[in-house]
Parts: structure tokens; sequence; C-alpha cells
């Protein structure tokens, strides 16, 4: 048994049944809440140099607006310090987006300086920027890297398609898109965008399904996605909904076990990400903890249900002890996926199982988008055809059983 498994073991794996005291006034005076996020994956294979004279327009969508905005950038898995040569924010100026901004474009300053070194490594934020978001609108955060640096810290799932030009002009002040002539469908060094206003920020931790794997590309129809509409149509404050999923992502191990390297786009494990992806959110007030199906089917499978049970409860155990209020989401069905056994369905349930007994605000996917004929498979209705990750309607559905009176 692999140490870390065997060392998660002995956890506790009875949650509190209450919210900390602290959890319902945490936000009051916290002046910044994520409005969108994105958990950085890996280091872009095959670019140990960086991207010198590249300028990149990430489009990212804000699940809530305010009237000032700051980035965050990631060279997480950077071999090297990368320079930063000219960053701006502007809304896009179209939907879906192309690349145009309208203006104005904001320049984006870091301690005040227009060009700012992030080391290997490190993450940076940015100062203040007046800009007002409105909820729904896309925004452009673009970035011009005129020096080679090490690799490149990314996203590989963005299900959103972003530009950008290979310089070594520098274009991010830029308006129009018209120097913008590739298209990109990964994120690269953006992690974060903050803005002032919302009363707290939900942050989802998760795999594919809740990286969006399946949905409609461009749409914005994650489950994390319609849970940010659901808030605004429901009488719970309005919070902001962040998404740390990365694909293919494990509770207990990180990607390409034993063999990590900063190129496994699965990313590090759900519990060693966790204090970066989840807990130091901005705003973070709540967070909704769906993984497990991966530790279930991927190479090598964890067939010890207690194992996948001591992973999810310290990660609720951790967060409890930040002040944030935890929702435990069950395991949803995946019979028909190209992995599939009976033994694996005896996991799932079990973890399941613990799941509803232990965890006192629980979001059901599992009940959600299953087939009520056959609770192994997905509902046909649901199925994205890959037997594993819930299409739109199935994305929908599991975010309308999320119990709102608990975030």
């Amino acid at each position: 048994m692999d140490a870390r498994i065997k060392a998660a073991t002995v956890v506790l794996i009875v949650l509190a049944t209450t919210t900390p005291a602290s959890a319902a006034g945490r936000h009051q005076n916290n002046e910044w809440e994520t409005a969108w996020a994105t958990a950085p994956a890996a280091a872009v294979s095959g670019v140990e140099q960086g991207y010198a004279g590249y300028t990149i327009r990430n489009v990212v969508h804000p699940t809530a607006g305010g009237n000032r905005v700051r980035v965050h950038l990631s060279n997480r898995f950077g071999t090297a310090p990368v320079l930063f040569g000219h960053v701006t924010v502007a809304l896009s100026a179209h939907s879906p987006s192309d690349g145009t901004a309208s203006v104005p474009v904001r320049d984006v300053l870091f301690n005040g300086r227009a060009q700012f070194t992030v080391p290997a490594g490190a993450e940076a934020i940015s100062d203040p920027v007046a800009l007002r978001v409105p909820q729904g609108r896309d925004l452009l955060v673009t970035t011009w890297t005129p020096e080679p640096s090490g690799t490149v810290t990314y996203h590989p799932a963005a299900m959103q398609t972003s530009v950008y030009s290979r310089g070594p002009q520098d274009h991010a002040g830029d308006a129009s898109a018209s120097a913008f002539t590739d298209t990109s469908t990964v994120w690269h060094y953006i992690s974060a965008v903050d803005v002032t206003g919302p009363p707290g920020t939900v942050v989802a931790l998760g795999d594919s399904i809740t990286d969006g794997v399946a949905s409609t590309p461009g749409a914005n129809r994650r489950w994390t996605d319609y849970l940010a509409t659901r808030l605004t149509h429901s009488p719970v404050p309005d919070y902001a909904v962040a998404n740390s999923g990365i694909s293919g992502n494990r509770v207990l191990l990180d990607a390409n076990y034993p063999n990590y390297t900063i190129y496994a786009t699965s990313g590090r494990s759900a519990q060693w990400r966790l204090p970066l992806d989840v807990l130091d959110r901005a705003g973070a007030r709540s967070v909704i903890i769906f993984e497990g199906v991966n530790d279930i089917q991927q190479t090598p499978p964890q067939s010890d249900p207690q194992a996948i049970i001591a992973g999810l409860a310290q990660i609720a155990a951790q967060a409890r002890a930040r002040g944030l209020r935890v929702v435990g989401a069950t395991i949803t069905p995946f019979e028909g996926w190209r992995t599939w056994t009976p033994s694996m369905e005896a996991v799932r349930v079990a973890v399941n199982d613990w799941i509803r007994r232990s965890f006192p605000a629980v979001a059901d996917f599992d009940a959600a988008v299953r087939d009520s004929a056959d609770p192994a498979v997905l509902n046909p209705a649901f199925d994205s055809g890959d037997h594993l990750h819930p299409n739109d309607a199935g994305d929908l559905a599991m975010a309308n059983v999320v119990p709102l009176d608990s975030l």
C-alpha cells in the first residue's frame, strides 16, 4: 500500500455535524471575492523556454460582478522566473468572445509596476484595477511575455476558446483582435480573477466533470456555471462560484503515479492542492467536494473505499479548520465507461453511502443523474455518450440539487 494512502487511513472519518461559528462571519469584512478561477494543472509539454514574445488573451467568464478587479497569475509549474512585460484586463466586446475588447483596456500593475517577474513555483496577485465587471460578461485577461522563461503553467480543459499572437510585438493593450491570429482551448498563466462586491465565494473542488468536460464549449454550461445562475435567482445571497476542477484529478494520488512529472495534466492530488486551489481563494466561504471517481477507475485503481473515505474526510476537516462550510457530493455512475467493473461499482457505492451518512450537507449528484432502472449507469438523458461525463442537461440536474442554504 502507498505510504500516503496508509497514512490517510488513520484520520477520523466521522465529520462534525455543525458549521464552525466563524464560517458565517468570516467574509463580512473581506473586500475581495473570487469571481472566476481555474486550477493550474501542469506545464505545457515541449515549451521549456516559454512563450517569448507571445501575447495571450485569455477569455474567462466571471460568476459575479464588481466595481474593481484584480488578476492572479501563476508560475506554479514553471522551471524558471517568467517576466510579464504587459498585462491588461478588459470586458469582451462580443458574446461569444472573439478576443475583441471593449474600451477602455486597462493596464494591470503589480506592486505599482507594469513589468513584473514571477519566480518559479510562485503566483502573483495584481494591484486593484478600476473596472466595472457586470455579472455574466466575458472578461479578457491579456499577458505579454517578452523574454524566454522556463515551462509555462496552464489549465488544459478550458472548454473556452482564447486567442493569442506569436509576437514579438506587445498587443496586450489592443482593443482589436486583428493581431490575435491563433486560437487556444487552454488557459495560460491565469489562475483567478477577484472582484469587489459579492458576499462570498463557493469553491468547487473536483475532476473532469467539474472541469466541464463534455459540456458545450464556450457556452459556460458546467454544473458550476449553472449553480452560479441558480444563486442569482434564489433568496440565497448571490455568491460567486470558483471552479477548481482538474480533469483526471484524484483524491489520493498525483497524476501518473508513481511517475508524476510537472507535465502530467491531471495534476497533483486533491489533498496536495487543497490549500492553493480552495483554502486560499479570496472570499472562500464554502467548498463542494466532488472527487473520487478517478481514484476508483484510474491506474492504479483504489479498491479500498476506506482509503478514499479517509482522503475525503481529511479534505473536509482541513476546510472546516479554516472556517469554511463543507458540502459533500456523491460520485456519479460510470458503468459503460471503458474501465468500469462490478468491483469498482461496489467501491463507488460504499463511498457514496459514507458521504450521505457523514456530511451534514450533501449534493446528491449520483441520485440526480443516475438511471432509475439501473443506478450503476447515467440516465441516458444526461449521458454525453461516454457513460462517465454528463451532458449539459446532466450538469444542470446536478446544479439543481446543491443545497443552497448550506453554502
